[in-house]
């Protein structure tokens, strides 16, 4: 399946670039992500990142956009009380190296503005990863926990106006991104952890046509 993916991506890249205009530029933005979990016992709270990239649009009205970026994001779970004695609180912080690739329409498009929707599959290489105990008792997650790589969806629609790009999109992740994690010497407590974004980006043309 994934193999497909980047087949068909790379078939409509080459088509998008056969067929017309070229851009490229720099991006930078926030995110707010939300890590979920299959456990009653165990909560998770947004949390607030950031980004910064470069993004690249091949084609006319239809387009396909590769971009690059690295991604801070991260969650805070705690505990009330049925994984171990004690409650536990532990803080979560990683770094991604995201690749994007949309497919997109303009419905809206002049000189001057230009309207747009996107949807398009993401692949996340996790390069970074912190695992931080908040308070005196050792929670069950640990760095080998979290996964090395994960697939999202993404969707969302955006507004160009001269060379500034306003991009607002929503993630949905496709596998886990916590694996099952050991309590009292056992591996039966599974957090089934997808994540969960919702992304402002601000995007600035350096050469080409919007």
């Amino acid at each position: 399946m994934k193999k497909f993916v980047l087949v068909m991506v790379f078939a409509l890249s080459v088509s998008a670039f056969s067929y017309g205009q070229f851009a490229l530029g720099v991006k930078i933005g926030y995110n707010a992500n939300k890590l979920s979990t299959n456990l009653d016992t165990v909560k998770s709270q947004f949390n607030s990142g950031f980004h910064v990239g470069v993004w690249t649009r091949f084609g006319k009205r239809f387009y396909v956009a590769p971009e690059l970026q690295y991604t801070m994001s991260g969650a805070v779970f705690t505990n009330e009380g049925n994984l171990s004695t004690n409650n536990w609180k532990q803080k979560i912080k990683i770094g991604s190296v995201d690749i994007p690739v949309i497919l997109g329409f303009k419905i809206i498009h002049s000189d001057f503005i230009t309207w747009r929707i996107e949807l398009g599959p993401q692949a996340s290489f996790n390069v970074s990863k912190k695992v931080e105990d908040e308070n005196s008792v050792l929670g069950p997650i640990k760095e080998s926990s979290l996964s090395s790589m994960s697939w999202y969806v993404l969707g969302g629609t955006g507004i160009d106006i001269l060379f500034m790009k306003l991009d607002i999109r929503y993630q949905y992740g496709l596998n886990q991104l916590i694996k099952d994690v050991e309590t009292s010497g056992s591996t039966n407590a599974s957090f089934d952890t997808k994540n969960q974004m919702f992304v402002v980006s601000l995007g600035f043309k350096i050469i080409g046509k919007k």
